[in-house]
């Protein structure tokens, strides 16, 4: 009995212990894929507010055609810009951002937002730019702004305090962030209110004419170092106005091609000394007069007609961001967005559903 006695206990010992490792398996098991579960479930809630049915690959656009032979497109970014603090896109900002990255995939598309915190803290909780990290050219950068106008006639500017208190001061500042980026890195500069149709590329050293004698920085496109963005710089600091509404911004253009090819009247497509004023139809075919004809039904035949020579529609926000769209309706502007940023017009829809349902 005696002699039984450790082989029981060993016995008794060994099951205990094949118990105890069967529990600590289970146990961690079930952790694993309760973490596992977190994680995932953590994922999913970086993609906040997007549809469910929404997937990347639904709105990439096809790699672009290349023609044997065919001239190389110029190098450069594509640049949008947001002075205020704000980091909540609109639809019409993301769209104008998803349009720019679908037009052009081989290049980078580079936002920069001066509300964005410092260092490498993540991007804020919302919907556009989960929606745009769907574009693997997209990039979302914080606007340094001493150090973008540092080495420029600019910086003095920018640190003269008292200009913040100046009525147009945000417009002003996003004016000079155009003309700056423009001389120092080159590419393409958009403002958030335009929806891109076409490769913008071909479009260098240019600026658009938004009416008869005016011509408008919503649209840029310079190669770097260019000696015209040079004068731009050099005029918003000896000509400084900033009380009067777009003399730092449309005037400014307008003024310095006048000097720079000596004349008093701008023609259309007019080149320059290097320099083009396209057409209004390039990218301002619809007049700032007539901005409600964005809210209007339009057919397909007729919309495809007028933008025939269409690169880009700047939809003047600043007159038209308080009107409703009919979002699934015929109107000129769904249109560009259902062609033109498909996600953001499939999160559009989404919320105009859900905002119709009655509550429950």
């Amino acid at each position: 009995m005696s002699s039984c006695l450790p082989k029981l206990t060993t016995v008794v010992l060994s099951h205990r212990l094949r118990a105890l490792f069967i529990v600590t398996v289970s146990c961690v098991s079930f952790s694993s894929v309760m973490f596992y579960w977190r994680i995932m479930e953590d994922a999913e809630g970086q993609l906040y507010g997007l549809p469910t049915e929404i997937r990347c690959e639904e709105f990439l656009p096809s790699p672009p055609h290349t023609i044997a032979g065919g001239p190389p497109l110029p190098a450069g970014d594509v640049f949008f810009v947001e002075t205020s603090k704000r980091n909540n896109p609109s639809y019409l900002f993301t769209c104008s951002v998803e349009s720019a990255a679908r037009a052009h995939p081989g290049t980078r598309v580079v936002v920069l937002m001066k509300g964005l915190a410092n260092g490498n803290a993540s991007l804020p909780n919302h919907w556009a730019f989960s929606l745009l990290s769907c574009y693997p050219n997209v990039e979302i950068r914080r606007l340094d702004l001493p150090e973008l106008f540092s080495g420029t006639p600019l910086a003095k500017w920018y640190l003269q305090s008292y200009h913040r208190w100046e009525p147009y001061f945000l417009p002003v500042l996003s004016d000079a962030c155009r003309i700056t980026i423009m001389w120092k890195f080159g590419g393409i500069y958009l403002d958030t209110d335009f929806i891109v149709l076409k490769n913008l590329k071909n479009l260098t050293n240019a600026l658009g004419k938004q009416s008869q004698d005016v011509l408008n920085g919503a649209f840029l496109s310079f190669k770097p170092k260019h000696e015209f963005m040079e004068l731009c710089m050099q005029d918003f600091v000896d000509n400084y106005n900033g009380w009067i509404w777009a003399h730092q911004g449309p005037e400014l253009l307008t003024r310095v091609f006048k000097r720079w090819c000596s004349i008093s009247n701008i023609e259309n497509n007019m080149d320059c000394k290097g320099v083009r004023a396209l057409s209004p139809e390039a990218v301002y075919p619809i007049h700032w007069e007539d901005w409600k004809k964005l809210f209007e039904p339009i057919s397909s035949s007729e919309l495809h007609k007028l933008l025939k020579n269409t690169y880009a529609v700047h939809v003047w926000n600043k007159l038209s961001h308080r009107t409703k769209l009919g979002v699934t309706s015929q109107a000129f502007l769904a249109q560009l967005y259902s062609q033109f940023c498909p996600a953001t017009y499939a999160k559009m829809k989404k919320d105009s559903e859900e905002q119709s349902r009655p509550a429950m």
